[in-house]
């Protein structure tokens, strides 16, 4: 069977031009929206984050300087591009003409394979990516590649102390934390290995990586505690040419982020002595896991769909492999049934498979303020317990 193919013409339609007519002229302008990245916020509605062209040169450059980056570096991805435009690395490497080593998918042995075969010298990672690479290594056979050359770039979470170690001890490569959001392009903080830490023992110079760093060039940071609790969790707000122009098409969501000039990352945190950021808890219902966001409202949107849920709350617990992983914790309506199984089932049906619960606990009855409002602090508090953070 031919394809018909059907082409409307019009004098208004700005589709075809007339013979030997000239295009119009293009204009740059640095503030247009450039891409649109789809986060996953307080809501199941997921937002689109308008970055500029301005934001994105600019996230990049400055990247770029901070890792140091080079003609001579070769870049690993290992991030997928949809999620904040892989970081804005594959900008900052295009433009300074360093090769891109691609993978198919994040695997540890892989990575170590592409490291020794390309010379690989700069990758970026969440925490899960890191763990799957120390897992390889102690299969590996040989000396670890890359010693003493890759420097690997970690965000999503903030990692455990022991893990920045083991990357310096067993693999031998360098650990550069960083923190930002979509909204920021996203890079916010840097925090790398500083010459005066040199003389400082593994377990010491670990300690210090582990906080989110130090603002980024260009970039200032504040934490906001609210009046009247002085001793209680800030919030983290930025201000900085790396910061979204909105939300496309939200502009209640818009003004609530950026309304007084500083971007409300969401995120609590303190600023230390030093000026170095540490990131202690979530402001907003957003799982991290594996660097991927969660709303925990999407998934309890999906999870009420299901007949027999009368109740759920769905929260992040801390895990070993993907910092944090999404638990759903469940009041059955009278006389129903359902297994854990079954619900993580459903979930995975509905909804992309990373959003799903990883456990199912039921409950007779879920915390809840005097207004009926779910207290999530209290639900996350018992996982959380002897962490002097609700972040992992």
């Amino acid at each position: 069977m031919t394809a018909e193919h059907r082409f409307v013409l019009g004098d208004d339609t700005g589709m075809f031009a007339p013979e030997g007519a000239e295009p119009e002229p293009w204009e740059p302008d640095e503030n247009a929206t450039a891409t649109i990245n789809y986060t996953s916020g307080t809501t199941a509605r997921p937002k689109g984050v308008r970055l500029t062209h301005r934001n994105l040169w600019t996230n990049a450059v400055t990247f770029a300087l901070h890792a140091g980056v080079t003609d001579r570096d070769v870049y690993l991805h290992t991030l997928p591009q949809f999620h904040a435009n892989g970081w804005g690395m594959p900008f900052a490497m295009t433009g300074l003409g360093v090769p891109h080593v691609i993978l198919r998918k994040v695997d540890g042995a892989e990575i170590l394979r592409r490291v020794e075969r390309h010379g690989v010298t700069v990758m970026c990672a969440a925490p899960a990516v890191v763990a799957a690479v120390l897992d390889a290594a102690g299969d590996w056979d040989g000396e670890i590649p890359g010693r003493d050359r890759v420097r690997i770039i970690v965000a999503g979470a903030p990692p455990p102390t022991r893990t920045v170690q083991r990357v310096q001890e067993e693999l031998g490569w360098e650990f550069i934390q960083i923190y930002g959001l979509t909204e920021t392009s996203p890079l916010l903080t840097v925090n790398r290995t500083r010459a005066e830490w040199d003389g400082l023992d593994p377990a010491d110079r670990a300690a210090k990586l582990v906080r989110a760093g130090a603002p980024a060039l260009g970039t200032r940071l504040r934490v906001e505690v609210p009046e009247g609790d002085e001793h209680g969790t800030g919030e983290v707000l930025a201000r900085s040419n790396v910061v979204m122009d909105g939300y496309w098409e939200q502009p209640a969501e818009t003004a609530a982020a950026l309304g007084d000039g500083w971007f409300r990352t969401g995120d609590g945190g303190d600023i230390d002595a030093d000026g170095y950021l540490s990131i202690s808890d979530r402001k907003k219902d957003v799982i991290i896991t594996g660097g991927e966001n969660v709303s925990s409202i999407e998934v309890e949107d999906v999870l009420f769909s299901h007949p027999a849920v009368a109740e759920v709350a769905v929260i992040g617990v801390p895990d070993d492999k993907w910092g944090e992983t999404v638990k759903a914790l469940v009041v059955l309506a009278p006389g129903a049934d359902a297994t854990e199984a079954e619900l993580i089932r459903w979930c995975k049906d509905r909804a992309a498979g990373y959003k799903a619960p990883t456990s199912v606990e039921f409950r007779d009855e879920l915390a809840r303020t005097a207004t009926g409002k779910l207290q999530k602090f209290k639900l996350r508090a018992p996982y959380w317990s002897g962490s002097d953070r609700k972040v992992n």
